[in-house]
């Protein structure tokens, strides 16, 4: 079986265009913007041997980056400030028209995500390890 085929036995990649998907069912998803986004994907990208796991790039407004991480994996650490959590994601098809989402590194067939705690000490030295401010309260470093 080539790629492709593959790629088409993941079932929350659309076929075509885009489509919303809540995040902690298949994979939890955190975004970067602007130009700490794509600097914290290129080193992610560096550190794995250009295997960082699926990235999804923005490419319009300030340009975020999208990392989807182990479900659930996400919740629970003091990310650093500028790293948003999210419900829900849109998730663009593998090819085809889907501007003005691409994918900075596309998913695998064997269904790698990104690694949360490379991420998370990789987002800390990158942005600095303030935790962020969420609902008008600051959470205390672990």
């Amino acid at each position: 079986m080539n790629q492709q085929v593959h790629m088409a036995e993941i079932e929350w990649l659309p076929a075509s265009g885009h489509q919303l998907r809540k995040t902690g069912v298949h994979f939890d998803a955190l975004r970067v913007p602007g130009g700490e986004g794509r600097r914290l994907a290129s080193a992610m990208a560096m550190l794995t041997c250009g295997q960082p796991g699926p990235i999804i790039a923005e490419a319009n407004n300030d340009e975020a980056m999208c990392f989807l991480l182990k479900p659930g994996s996400a919740s629970g650490r003091p990310w650093p400030k500028g790293v948003e959590r999210l419900d829900y994601v849109l998730i663009p098809a593998l090819y085809g028209a889907t501007w003005p989402l691409s994918w900075w590194c596309k998913p695998t067939a064997d269904g790698r995500l990104v690694h949360t705690l490379l991420l998370f000490s990789t987002a800390r030295a990158f942005l600095g390890s303030a935790p962020r401010v969420a609902e008008g309260m600051v959470t205390e470093p672990r």
